[in-house]
């Protein structure tokens, strides 16, 4: 009756020691850190970037407790703060001779001190947040004035084109802040571009004026548009504030709108403000030109001569420099997507593009009036240009895409698509609140957390010990391993713990003892009717499951809404109060019910158990069951 069979063991044993072997992570602390990634596509950090670092180190005398590489980036733990400022030093002159020009980022940070062979099973600590770990937290101001003006100074354009097209003869076009003035020589031209552009600018709305012998037409942006503007100008810089990010190797970093206009950035870990700052401002440009292809400049990319006038010298990645015009024929503001990919012929790594109807437009005029000419594609990052690739132009390129090639690894391929994608921020930003959390802090609150769900885990396990005796035993080790199964799982799902998850942490070992209590009082309630002991354990349990169940479930309901409506703190705790429930409930029916089939199923002329003192009222007698 009160037997488990053996695959339910196992079930217990394989649970009891992956919660174990995911838990350990979480109890070896963090060390201080210097990591080292790539500033600009162009350079990559692989096996030699980690060997320059090994011999910087060594060359400065310092040693380095353990130096990886993973996820494109360099990371040398070490014993102490002073040390790893030091490491920081040695590595900066080695990598980066020239400040100015800084292909590396050397950034402070923590890593954890979980030995290899745990980590080499992806058994890792818990991502902890910016309040137990400390790090830097921004408040970024957006111009949103600036995102309409960029707005309008495009839509400028788009009127010249298609007033171009269409034969309409203007006297001028010119911006003025945000509005678009057209000047006309009568009302008939007039007439014909502004139902022009109404036909074709829906976000444009217009105004008539006559000022002497001349018509003005003026444009401006709709209301809702502009909202529309101002909403797409937040997402995109919020898309692009992650990608810079996403280099610093922060884990779980909080990137969210707060308000109309402002984003907060919370990194977790991050001890370098001054470098959190230098990768939120990063970001790439791409520009397609002609390539100059006359004697002079030829001679000028030997160096032997001076550049042309009207071109600029600029650097391939194979080192050599090409001579491009200055007219520049497109700019990454005709980019609907960039991916990485695989050439069909020659199986390179490459990156395909793909414009938008003006850009595509553009393109295939240009393509069909140079065919035998060289284009060269340029990327800029923080203002400094490099030539991708300058290919010869075989035939016209229509339909709006271009592959880019120029021997990229896939890694480069990756990189450049990303900051293609991401592009520059829609609107410019200014840091109007910032504020760093040491990680000594951090320390603190993890030591306060734990010796709250220590003490509460001792004052419930004490409770339940007192009065259900063995059955208390029971459910306090069941606690426990309810409390490491969470722990596990948190470390496997990499979730983020903050102040709030270890609230909630503490909330769940209360709410989880709810369910060994039904069943233990359950037990003791079929014990005063007359049942005997293996057939109360029985039904005790069977009869407790439909009300553990009920119970949890709708608890579990309003967690989910909390995960799914909820925000920052409150999703932090949502998440650790969800699976807290989950674990629960499959530690304090299926886990308890195994120690005690375990301890007591065996016994086939039970007479009585170990729960306590059970009351029968009707006899106004007790019995104590031991």
């Amino acid at each position: 009756m009160n037997r488990y069979p053996v695959w339910k063991y196992v079930i217990i044993v394989i649970a009891l020691l992956v919660g174990i072997l995911y838990t350990l992570p979480n109890f070896f602390g963090e060390a201080p850190a210097v990591q080292v990634s790539t500033a600009k596509v162009t350079f990559k950090v692989d096996a030699s970037t980690k060997t320059r670092v090994e011999e910087a180190l060594k060359t400065a005398g310092i040693v380095a407790d353990l130096v990886t590489l993973d996820n494109a980036s360099v990371k040398a733990r070490f014993d102490n703060t002073e040390t790893q400022l030091r490491a920081k030093d040695a590595i900066q002159k080695a990598l980066i001779p020239d400040p100015a020009n800084a292909g590396y980022v050397v950034a402070l940070n923590l890593l954890s001190r979980s030995p290899v062979w745990l980590n080499s099973m992806r058994a890792f600590p818990m991502y902890l947040g910016l309040d137990l770990r400390g790090g830097v937290h921004f408040m970024l101001q957006v111009d949103m004035q600036a995102a309409l003006t960029k707005k309008t100074e495009s839509l400028s354009g788009d009127i010249r084109t298609s007033l171009r097209e269409k034969n309409v003869r203007h006297s001028g076009i010119n911006r003025n802040a945000q509005t678009i003035e057209i000047r006309f020589r009568d009302s008939e031209t007039l007439a014909t571009a502004k139902a022009l552009i109404q036909d074709q600018f829906a976000d444009l709305q217009t105004a008539q004026t006559q000022e002497g012998t001349e018509y003005k037409l003026t444009a401006s942006i709709k209301p809702e548009a502009a909202r529309r503007v101002q909403d797409q100008a937040l997402k995109q810089n919020i898309t692009t504030l992650h990608n810079r990010i996403n280099e610093l190797g922060v884990a779980e970093p909080v990137i969210q709108q707060q308000g109309q206009d402002r984003i907060v950035v919370q990194l977790p870990g991050v001890q370098d403000p001054t470098k959190a700052k230098e990768m939120l401002g990063r970001t790439a440009t791409l520009e397609v030109r002609m390539v100059d292809e006359s004697g002079e400049a030829r001679a000028a990319e030997g160096g032997t001569a001076a550049v042309p006038f009207g071109s600029e010298r600029y650097p391939e990645r194979s080192g050599q420099s090409v001579i491009v015009k200055k007219q520049v024929i497109l700019t990454g503001d005709n980019l609907t997507d960039a991916q990485p990919g695989f050439d069909s012929q020659t199986q390179e790594a490459v990156v395909n593009l793909t414009l938008d109807a003006k850009g595509s437009r553009i393109f295939r005029d240009v393509t069909r009036e140079s065919i035998g000419k060289r284009m060269a594609i340029l990327l800029f990052e923080k203002g400094k240009g490099e030539v991708v690739t300058a290919p010869v132009i075989r035939s016209e390129i229509g339909g709006g895409r271009v592959q880019i090639s120029g021997r990229m690894t896939t890694m480069e391929a990756n990189d450049t698509a990303l900051l293609l994608r991401a592009g520059s921020l829609a609107a410019p930003m200014e840091i109007i609140e910032e504020t760093s959390i040491g990680p000594s802090l951090g320390a603190e609150n993890i030591a306060k957390g734990f010796n709250s769900v220590t003490w509460g885990f001792a004052a419930v396990a004490v409770f339940m010990c007192v009065y259900y005796v063995l059955f208390g035993v029971f459910s306090s080790v069941s606690l426990a391993f309810n409390l490491l199964l969470l722990v596990a799982v948190l470390s496997m799902l990499q979730a983020t713990l903050t102040l709030p998850g270890m609230a909630a942490m503490a909330l769940v070992l209360g709410m989880a003892i709810d369910a060994n209590v039904l069943i233990n009082e359950r037990v003791r309630e079929e014990l005063r009717g007359g049942a005997s002991a293996q057939a109360a354990i029985h039904a005790g349990y069977d009869r407790a499951w439909a009300t553990i169940l009920d119970s949890n479930v709708t608890t579990l309901i309003a967690g989910l809404a909390l995960l799914a409506f909820g925000s920052g703190p409150v999703r932090g705790f949502a998440v650790v109060h969800c699976l807290g429930i989950l674990t629960s409930m499959f530690s304090g029916v299926f886990f308890s019910r195994g120690l005690v089939n375990l301890w007591y199923g065996q016994k086939n002329k039970l007479k009585s158990v170990s729960i306590g003192t059970v009351w029968r009222p009707e006899s106004q007698t007790q019995v104590t069951s031991n």
